[in-house]
This record gives structure tokens, sequence and C-alpha cells, in this order.
């Protein structure tokens, strides 16, 4: 444990009731002496363990104020005590970061977090998996996975800002986040259920949460733990003029009539229902102080009915052009998905004495599917009149899948107590194989095509008859193997330096079928990159007094490239161009303050990123095919300032407030064109504001204890979060070149603790703000009667509108 100065310090007494206190005592433990303790212990109990939380993304265990660079971190107890599942509200919690929110519908596709303004992709993203990399790395645990796993028995959230290529690796240009869990208890047994019923507007029915947590010692060394859980959401937006299908999936045709009659439109209320299942079952053996070994299993299963996403345009399907209303989709075809993913890991540590030997092993599996109507982007490039014909009912799906498995293995060695050198070093191997693919459909275009003649325009146009015309197989495999190390020379009791080195070397194979079966033009693309280097860090601290630390960091992030597969040659060439894309790296530098003033912890951090050949992820612009290229050069700079602590003995607060000015410097320029006559243009110009980052975010939050007769207790929150003004997406291009206005979202909540029992009546998004963070404009989805498409497949992603409910817990030991 690092011992530097008298105020960093850490006592071993104080370590272990603010350990217990917001780590890991049991909960039946916890609420026994919550309801026991006088209302001034209980506070002072809480100021300690507030200002001792410990965290090991450092790889060694330390406190937030002894950490010299700027990290935040969320306990388990306060995602608890204001009913936090998901990843979007624990990122809202934080300065400096924003998210696309896009609901639960495909929530695991994309990671949707922007740190520092590290983002050149478009908000609108979010239905298939893309090329590059996210640039924030995800940890459950030591595992590296984005699975958007639903937040319960959760020990602590961990955001690191800025690059963590020496310790984190590939992916972590921008930050990390780690989920670390709760492990089993072995001196307790103890059980908790949850229930919670709310209501959203715009629902006509009500959400329910149940979910059970179980501890439980076999023996003095060995306890399990587990539980289970289950969201059951109704839905909030209507699908109001989904097309009626016939049991082919086709398209009914009024009277009829499959040469000429039009569409018949039904409505769906509340489409976009949530189910979702979940669970975590592990073991813990702990036979001497010195081994412990952590076998755990955790699973999530969705399945979402369609968007929580709205369409704000119009629609031309009663013969006049009509308004949308609201939490209404124009979609005309449902959009449900669904994924599986599951992760099982093995956690060894040894203390050798001089050092702490730590050895993580992890496998899981992750894969998903959804139906997205298309109908409107054909319509807005008339594709529809164009190639097929001009159907009465022209209807396009995509059907999309991804899968994503992966095996790591990581061994870790931390040096011991505090020594002149303190060090770290590590190897770390991930195996991942991934796969994903799209089914584009015109279900009853065939049958259509037969019964109006179009069939034989079609077979002179060289076309064959069927009802797909796209076909995308893409299957990649990555092998990462990589070394690192930390050395940190404790100069003083005050002053220390810290160096750190990664050598890295990635192998990627990608395999590809594209296939386009009307107007045949396959083309199968294999290729490989292979990447190597070093990454570094360093880092120096200086306690300035016994509360204030000083530091600066210097470091390098990293993301590997890759390549992208599109056709070269034939009709629907491409420039060659954007076979492969290259890795891109950040420059990131960083000073701040952190420490404390009586009862208020501070930290403020400025820093400036300089972005090196940023990866966009792009649709090609002969035929929109997905790749990914390079530009030349970002820079994200601003400030990052938190307070929190003490009002009174029973009211806590925090203040967290960011600014970001995030943005490009060199023009942004693509291929286009093919290989015979190749050409490229500007896709965004120098100084163009990087999009779905807010120059300004700012959060805070109360939290305030009441001591009732006989024991019981209120205790309530109120947090609010906002978010100036953003850009959806880089470029002139006004189908994509959105301004999202800023919002603010306001929650609260009030619990009665009563001995055993707690109950709790809470509001999310008091103020119903749309909080819109991604839009597919009207202009690249939405009606066109011309193409006699008399829906809209535009939309905008809009926060979880109000939502009221009450959750009773029960918690009981044995």
């Amino acid at each position: 444990m690092k011992q530097s100065n008298n105020h960093f310090k850490i006592a071993p007494l104080a370590l272990a009731v603010g350990s217990a206190l917001m780590l890991g005592a049991p909960v039946y433990a916890q609420a026994q002496a919550q309801s026991q303790a006088q209302s001034q212990s209980q506070q002072e109990q809480a100021e300690q363990a507030d200002e001792r939380i410990i965290v090991t993304a450092t790889r060694r265990p330390q406190t937030v104020n002894e950490i010299p660079y700027n990290i935040s971190v969320v306990s388990g107890e306060e995602l608890e005590e204001q009913l936090i599942v998901d990843q979007v509200d624990v990122m809202r919690q934080t300065p400096g970061i924003t998210v696309v929110d896009r609901g639960y519908r495909n929530s695991g596709v994309i990671n949707n977090i922007v740190i520092r303004g590290m983002n050149v992709d478009s908000a609108g993203n979010g239905d298939f998996a893309l090329n590059a990399v996210p640039t924030v790395s995800t940890y459950v645990n030591d595992t590296p996975l984005f699975a958007n796993f639903i937040l319960k028995d959760i020990d602590a959230v961990e955001i690191l800002r800025g690059p963590q290529g020496t310790l984190y690796g590939s992916g972590s240009l921008a930050g990390t986040v780690r989920y670390t869990l709760n492990k089993p208890d072995l001196y307790g047994g103890y059980a908790k259920v949850d229930a919670k019923l709310s209501q959203t507007e715009g629902s006509d029915g009500f959400n329910q949460h149940y979910d059970v947590l179980v501890n439980q010692p076999l023996s003095d060394s060995v306890a399990v733990r587990a539980f289970f859980g289950r969201i059951d959401n109704d839905g909030i937006v209507d699908y109001a003029n989904v097309y009626r299908l016939n049991s082919n999936g086709a398209p009914v045709a009024e009277g009829g009539d499959i040469a000429n009659g039009d569409p018949v439109f039904t409505r769906v209320e509340d489409a976009d229902t949530v189910a979702i299942d979940y669970g975590r079952v592990s073991m813990l053996w702990q036979p001497s102080e010195d081994f412990s070994a952590l076998l755990s299993h955790q699973f999530q299963s969705d399945d979402i009915g369609g968007r929580r996403q709205v369409t704000t345009g119009t629609n031309w399907v009663g013969g006049t052009e009509s308004s949308y209303g609201d939490y209404e989709n124009g979609a005309v075809h449902r959009e449900p998905s669904e994924r599986e993913v599951s992760m099982t890991s093995l956690e060894l540590e040894w203390d050798l004495g001089f050092a702490t030997l730590s050895s993580t092993t992890s496998d899981y599996e992750h894969d998903g599917s959804s139906t997205s109507d298309n109908s409107g982007f054909y319509a807005q490039n008339n594709w529809f009149a164009w190639f097929y014909g001009g159907s009465p009912r022209p209807l396009a799906i995509a059907e999309r899948f991804y899968e994503d498995s992966g095996f790591s293995q990581e061994l870790r060695l931390v040096s011991n107590g505090t020594q002149t050198f303190d060090w770290i070093v590590g190897a770390f191997y991930f195996d991942q194989d991934t796969a994903s693919g799209q089914d584009s459909l015109m279900p009853g275009f065939s049958e259509w095509a037969e019964a109006s003649g179009f069939d034989e325009t079609l077979a002179s146009w060289g076309g064959v008859l069927g009802d797909q015309d796209f076909l995308y197989r893409d299957n990649r495999s990555l092998r990462d193997l990589s070394v690192y190390g930390e050395l940190t020379w404790n100069v003083s009791d005050v002053f220390r330096m810290t160096a750190g080195l990664r050598s890295f070397n990635n192998d990627i194979d990608n395999d590809t079928v594209i296939e386009l079966p009307i107007y045949p033009g396959p083309a199968d693309v294999s290729s490989s990159f292979d990447d190597s280097g070093t990454l570094f860090k360093f880092n120096a601290s200086y306690d300035i007094s016994d509360s204030i630390m000083w530091y600066a960091t210097v470091s390098e992030g990293y993301r590997r490239g890759g390549t992208s597969a599109v056709p070269i040659t034939g009709g629907f060439a491409e420039n060659p161009a954007y076979l492969s894309y290259a890795p891109d790296s950040v420059l990131n530098m960083e000073t701040g303050v952190k420490g404390r003033i009586g009862r208020h912890n501070y930290s403020a951090t400025l820093f400036r990123m300089n972005w090196d050949d940023p990866q966009l992820n792009v649709a090609t612009p002969n035929w929109g095919f997905y790749a990914a290229v390079n530009g030349e050069e970002a820079v994200s700079q601003g400030l990052e300032l938190e307070l929190k602590g003490y009002l009174t003995d029973n009211l806590k607060y925090n203040i967290g407030y960011a600014y970001v000015d995030a943005e490009l410097t060199e023009d942004l320029v693509v291929p286009s064109g093919t290989a015979a006559d190749p050409s490229s243009y500007v896709y965004a110009e120098a100084g163009e504001q990087l999009p779905s980052m807010a120059e300004n975010t700012f959060s805070a939050g109360l939290n305030h204890s009441m001591d009732l007769p006989s024991g019981m207790y209120l205790v309530t929150n109120v947090s609010t979060y906002y978010q100036s003004s953003s850009r959806n997406s880089l470029g002139s291009n006004p189908k994509f070149d959105i301004d999202l206005d800023s919002f603010a979202i306001t929650n609260l909540s009030t619990s009665l603790h009563a001995d055993q029992w707690k109950f709790t009546l809470f509001a999310k998004n008091i103020f119903n703000e749309e909080g819109v963070t991604g839009v597919l404009s009207e202009a690249y989805m939405g009606t066109d009667p011309d193409e006699n498409f008399y829906g809209n497949s535009s939309k905008q992603y809009i926060s979880q509108p109000r939502t009221i409910g009450l959750q009773v817990s029960y918690q009981f030991g044995w």
C-alpha cells in the first residue's frame, strides 16, 4: 500500500473501516449497523469511507486521492441509492464524458462513451458493428469487454480519463472504464430481494424490475454469491404506420391488387418493449491471507421490441402531408433486436511477500441481431425507382447480426509495500474472433415484379429476380500479445516519478464476402494487417502539503488499424484506398491538483490531447459500403473540475464541470472514385467541432439523510446533468450536419430505511427533457411520395422520458 507522506498514508484501521462500509460489507450487516448507529457516528464513518474508497485501476490498491492523475469513481452504494442500472446514467455522473443514448436496442453493438471529445464518428451510427474499434476501452474486472451489462451488485465504476496505453493497451485511446464486481463474502450469509414498478411518459403500461441476491459462506475459506434479475418494460414509442404483412412477411396489397395496390397500414402501440434477463454466479476460495481464487460466470439476454427513437417529420400515409405526434416512429416495418452475452473468468492472486502475482483468465461470447427499416434510405437515394421498378409498396429491411468471442490471459506482478522503487510488470494475450453481417431484403419484390411485368425488364438489364439485394459477411480475427511495465521512483516522501512502457504486436486477419444477388457483382476480400510498436507514459507528482497533490502526465494512446472490404472492380467498384486504414495515436499532456480541505475533496485538471490519423467509420461515397479511413489531425483540450464533500452532518454533495474544446486541426480528406479514376474530397474542414461532445458538461448531486423514530431514517437524493449543444456529425452535408440542442436531466429519489426493509419513491427525468444525442435526418431517411414511400424512417435518439415509480427492497441474514 502506498504510504508516501503523512496525509496520504492509509491507517490500517481506517482502510478496514472504509473498505467494509463502502465496498465489501454484507448488505444485511450494513442495514443493521445503520439502524443502530447514531446520526453523528454514521456521518463520521461515511466521511472517512468516502475519503478512503479503494480502487485498483492503477493495478495496485490506492485511494482516489493517492492516484496522481484524473480518475473518477462511482461506488456501488451510490449506484444503488440512485437506482442506476445502466451505463448512460453512470457516465452522466462524471464531467468530461458524454454518451450517445440509443436505449436498450442494440446496446451492445457500439460503445457509446465519448471521453474528452475523442470521437469523429456520426452520432447516427448504432445498428451495425463498425470497422474501427472504439476510442474508450471497457473492462469487467480485468476482462476487456464491451457488453453493456445491467449494473447490479457492482463494487465500483472506475473512470480513467486520457490514454491508458501502458496498462490497458489498444483501444484506450481516450480513456478506460472498469466495472469492478462484488466478490463473495466469507463472513456471513445474507440475501436481498428487490422489486421495482414504474411508468414512463408515453407508455400505456408499466415497467417491472425484479432481482435477488444471495451470499453464502460454505466454509471459513469458501463462499458463493449469486444474483439473478429480470427487467420487463412496457414500450414508449408507437410505430404509427407499419405495413400490414402477409404470412410470407410481404406487404399486403390494398384490394388484393398485387401489381398496383397501395400498402395497408396499421399501428403498433408501445412497440419498444424491453425484456432483459441477467445474472452472475461466483465462488471465492481464500485458504489463507496470501492466496485467493475467484471463479465467476456472468450472463445477459436482451429481447427488445423496437427503437426508443422518434420521428419528428411528416408522412403521406393518409394522402396528405401530416406530422407525427409525440413518441411516434414512422418506420414501415417493426425493428426488434436481441442479443446474448456470457463471460467466465478465473482470477488468481498470490502474495509472494516482495510482490503480488495476479492471473486473470477469461472467455466470453457475445452475439446479437436486429431488423432495421431502410425504406427511407432507399427512397431518398431513388433506388426504388431507378433499380427496382417503382413498386407501389416499397419495403427495404436490413437483417443484421454480430458475433464476438474472445479469450484473454493476463499475468501481472506488482511490488508490495513502498520502496525506493515500486514497479509493475505484466504480459497480456488476447485472441478474438468477430463476425458481422447484413442481409438486405425487399419482401414481396419478386411477387410484385412478376405481377407487374418488371421481371422481364429486370432480366433485360442483366438482373436476377429475388427478394435479397445485398449480402455482407465480415469475419475477422485478432491476436494481441503485449508486455508492459511501470516503474515508480519515490524520490522523497513528497515527490514521485513514474515511467511506463508497453510493447505490443497485433495480427489481424479479415475475410469478407459482398454479394449483390439481384445485380450480381460479388466481391470476396481477404487481407491481413500486422502492427507492432511501443507506448509510453511519464508521470510526476508532488505533495505541496499534507492535503494537496500536484501531478503532471505525458502519455500515449493507440488504436490498432485494420481492413475494410469493398468491391474495387465491376459496376459497384470503389476506390481501393478503402481497403485498409492505419492505426491512430494520441499524445496526451495533462496537469492538475487534487486534495482535501476540511470535509471537501477536490480535483482540477488541465489537458491537451493531440490526435494523429484519427479513424473515421464512414460509408463509401459511391455505394455506401462499410469502411474506415484516416484523417490527418485533431486536438482536444480543456478543463475538468470535481468537488464533493459534506455541507452539514446530514447533507452530502458533489459537483462536476468540464470544458472540452475538441476540433479538427487539418482537413479530413476521404477517397472517392474508382481504381480507374481515383479522386478524393474534403469530408470535413479544419476547425470543425468534433461530434457527440458538448463543450460544457455539468453534473451535481445532493444526498440528505434524516433520522426518524424507531430507528428508521430517510435518504433523499437529487441529481442533475447538463450538457451544452453538440454536433451530430462532421462535415457540411445537411443530411448529417445537424446541431443538437443542449439539455438537462434531473432525477429525484427518497428512500425510507426501516430495519430490513427499504421503500424508495423515485422520478427520473423529472422535467421530461428530450435529451437528443443523435439524429438520422429526413433528408437521409425521410418520406418520399414520388418513390411511393409514404412513411418516414428518420429518427431522433431521445433520452428516456419521465419515469416515476416505487422500489421495495427486503434484506435478511442468517
